[in-house]
């Protein structure tokens, strides 16, 4: 399998075994076994998550917020439709309530059946309120606020194309609660700076605190991919000793985040740095 994202540049996965290959009402969808990622769901030919590298990706949306909130009892994920999102979320007895907007049932659907092991669960907790809708559409009346927002999009290229307006992220500004964090999926800066940039051009003008950290995923091709933050309190500067206390009282077990990775995360290269607004 050829990935699609870029006309200049590919990455390449072997297709060990074809499992699903549908379309719908959205996008296509396909999963196959890799044998060296295993599981891998693609969208529209674009590698979305594998079996074997996904804890990255959704440990660094979700632990870093969460524990630099750190009374968050209310989440809200714009997308996740494979259940990864929600999974680390409610990995948090903290947390009381997680909200899931996903534009596609089906990716909800097929992803239980063909891949369970990224939800893990996730969407039989009652704390999980799914609701199949336009994640835009969502954001402009959410009904409640919350103290974690995650916006787990795909590429600005077709359904997720809105969620990277400014005009989404005023709607996310307001429905956080006071010293609420927004964390936002913003590709791979090496290649898709202008991604970045102008995500980071709607915080500067909407938040106290805004800029980004970093996280590599081997199977999001071009160097570090990077999480937009943005935020009206100080959450950014908790000490890592504190960070450590909350993690330790979680008590969670991760493959990727630690808290002192979750630190050295906001120090940003030089080509990074020279993307911010």
């Amino acid at each position: 399998m050829k990935e699609s994202l870029y006309p200049e540049y590919a990455q390449a996965l072997s297709m060990d075994e074809l499992l699903y290959d549908s379309e719908t009402d959205h996008q296509r969808l396909k999963v196959f076994q890799n044998n060296r990622f295993g599981r891998v769901l693609t969208l529209d030919d674009v590698v979305q998550t594998t079996e074997g590298d996904n804890f990255i990706y959704h440990e660094m949306l979700t632990h870093v917020p969460i524990l630099a909130h750190g009374a968050a009892k209310r989440v809200l994920i714009v997308g996740g439709g494979d259940g990864g999102m929600a999974r680390e979320a409610l990995r948090h007895a903290s947390v009381e309530h997680v909200a899931m907007v996903e534009i596609d049932a089906g990716v909800v659907e097929f992803s239980k059946t063909y891949l369970p092991m990224l939800s893990d669960g996730a969407f039989d907790d009652p704390r999980l309120n799914l609701v199949i809708a336009d994640g835009a559409d969502f954001m402009k009346a959410p009904g409640d606020n919350f103290d974690v927002i995650i916006i787990d999009s795909t590429d600005p290229i077709g359904p997720g194309e809105v969620l990277f307006t400014d005009t989404f992220y005023g709607h996310a500004q307001r429905a956080l609660t006071p010293g609420g964090i927004l964390v936002t999926q913003n590709g791979v800066p090496f290649m898709q700076g202008d991604e970045l940039t102008n995500s980071l051009r709607a915080f500067k003008a909407l938040f106290k605190d805004w800029g980004c950290y970093l996280a590599t995923v081997p199977t999001y091709a071009g160097g570090p991919m990077a999480f937009g933050w943005a935020t009206d309190g100080d959450t950014r500067s908790v000490p890592l000793e504190t960070l450590e206390s909350r993690f330790d009282a979680a008590g969670i077990d991760t493959g990727y985040y630690t808290p002192e990775v979750h630190k050295a995360a906001f120090a940003l290269p030089g080509y990074v740095r020279k993307l911010l607004p």
